[in-house]
């Protein structure tokens, strides 16, 4: 009988073992699989992004680590031990930053039909450590309406946003925490040079109504009528939250038209689901998702773009060659501290510097003495606190990113201690002569200045 039941047993034993597979599928399909993505995003984007994927693919839970660029970075580089898998975002630096920190790991590109390089800028990285799979220009935004109450002109490139009849008119977001106005202040000193470009940047200064918290701000100041022009990227001048407010985006002749990009990070816990979100992104599906009006970005994907791009006949809109996203990389953090102390912490004295400038300019004072002092304040006002020479001589911990909320290394404090002084000096200065210029037969008087 033993014997019996023995052989019972085993016989059921298949039965029994498929029937409790039977009832183990369901609830293992029901698991799903975990996916994080760290963007820079706002939900208007990223939301229909992730419904779609997730409706594709039922066995991936997609979540969102939502930071501006530069604390997105941060969190990547800084949080070794949070699980992320995806970066996603519009800044190229930001993924030169990453990359540089052994934070990507290879992906293959995807065969969207793009070309190698859009406008000289190559679509995906060269290195293979992020793709492109959106196009954005940078420019700047304005309201007709509001140029016309204020009887100001239209503006068309970038010397026109230096002109003294926009002082007090324009608005922009500080580099260090924009990725967006990061890349648009590199593009100017890599298309004019070191020395150009931050005179450039001291003169817009001098213009500047004010420094908006988050770059979203910008076209929504301009919006608003707070003041008349915004320096930004096309997607966030063209938001639909702005529809009503008859705000007009600009391309200058010598933008820069680069991708924005997607990248699988070196810790990610689920490479095979961050391929698939890859594909998704840049699959027709995903391309056409761009086009919604919540999102309105640029596909990479030339059988949607065509009629949405400039033409890249004549001059080439980089003038330079093409955007260095590694020397923006290398040089990141060093850039955003001279401009925050600079131009932003100067702003107000930059523009009253700038307007005397201005105003002795129209009156066309006379007198070699008087001409040369004014001429050396304009010099002054204009010079960068560190040379392009300077910079080849700081250490390359000092030129990358700067460390934010944490204490800083001595030789961290020591370099903006230096810098912070030398733009004193060179400001109070170029107040003196300002000063010694406004009067006849005045001699140099520097005035001790602190802002």
């Amino acid at each position: 009988m033993t014997r019996f039941r023995f052989e019972i047993a085993a016989a059921l034993l298949p039965l029994i073992t498929l029937c409790l597979l039977a009832l183990a599928g369901p609830a293992r399909a029901a698991e799903k699989q975990d996916l994080v993505v760290v963007t820079s995003y706002p939900p208007s984007f990223f939301e229909p992004f992730r419904a779609a994927f997730e409706r594709a693919n039922a066995d991936v839970r997609v979540s969102i680590v939502q930071r501006n660029t530069a604390s997105a970075s941060r969190f990547v580089i800084e949080k070794a031990d949070v699980p992320a898998d995806i970066f996603w975002a519009s800044a190229a630096d930001a993924f030169e930053l990453l990359k540089r920190n052994g934070s990507l790991r290879p992906i293959a590109p995807r065969d969207t039909g793009a070309a190698d390089r859009v406008f000289g800028y190559p679509v995906n990285d060269p290195e293979g450590y992020y793709l492109g799979f959106a196009l954005s220009g940078y420019g700047f935004v304005y309201n007709p309406a509001h140029l016309a109450k204020n009887n100001l002109p239209a503006p068309r490139n970038w010397q026109d946003l230096l002109n003294p009849v926009y002082s007090g008119q324009i608005g922009i977001t500080t580099p260090s925490r924009s990725g967006t106005t990061h890349l648009i202040v590199e593009a100017l000193l890599q298309t004019y040079g070191w020395e150009e470009g931050w005179a450039m940047l001291s003169k817009l200064g001098g213009n500047l109504s004010t420094v908006t918290a988050r770059s979203f701000g910008v076209a929504s100041g301009v919006a608003q009528r707070r003041f008349s022009i915004g320096i930004t990227i096309d997607f966030l001048a063209t938001t639909p939250d702005f529809a009503g407010a008859g705000n007009v985006f600009v391309l200058p002749p010598d933008t820069v038209f680069v991708p924005a990009s997607i990248a699988i990070l070196s810790r990610a816990r689920n490479v095979p689901a961050a391929e698939r979100f890859v594909d998704f992104v840049l699959s027709q599906a995903g391309q056409k998702l761009l086009l919604s009006p919540a999102i309105a970005r640029i596909p990479v994907d030339p059988t949607l773009n065509s009629n949405l791009l400039p033409r890249e006949d004549g001059e080439p809109l980089l003038k330079s060659g093409g955007f260095d996203a590694a020397l923006s990389a290398r040089r990141y953090g060093l850039v955003n501290l001279i401009f925050d102390d600079y131009i932003v912490r100067r702003r107000a004295t930059l523009a009253r510097l700038w307007k005397r400038v201005a105003e002795l300019e129209i009156v066309e004072i006379d007198g070699a003495q008087r001409l040369s002092m004014l001429a050396r304040a304009r010099r002054l006002l204009a010079t960068p606190p560190l040379s392009a020479s300077e910079i080849a001589r700081v250490a390359a911990p000092l030129q990358g990113e700067w460390p934010r909320g944490v204490a800083r290394s001595p030789a961290h404090a020591e370099l903006a201690s230096r810098l912070r002084a030398r733009i004193e000096q060179n400001l109070a200065e170029a107040e003196g002569l300002l000063s010694s210029a406004s009067r006849p037969g005045g001699s140099i008087n520097l005035h001790p200045w602190r802002q």
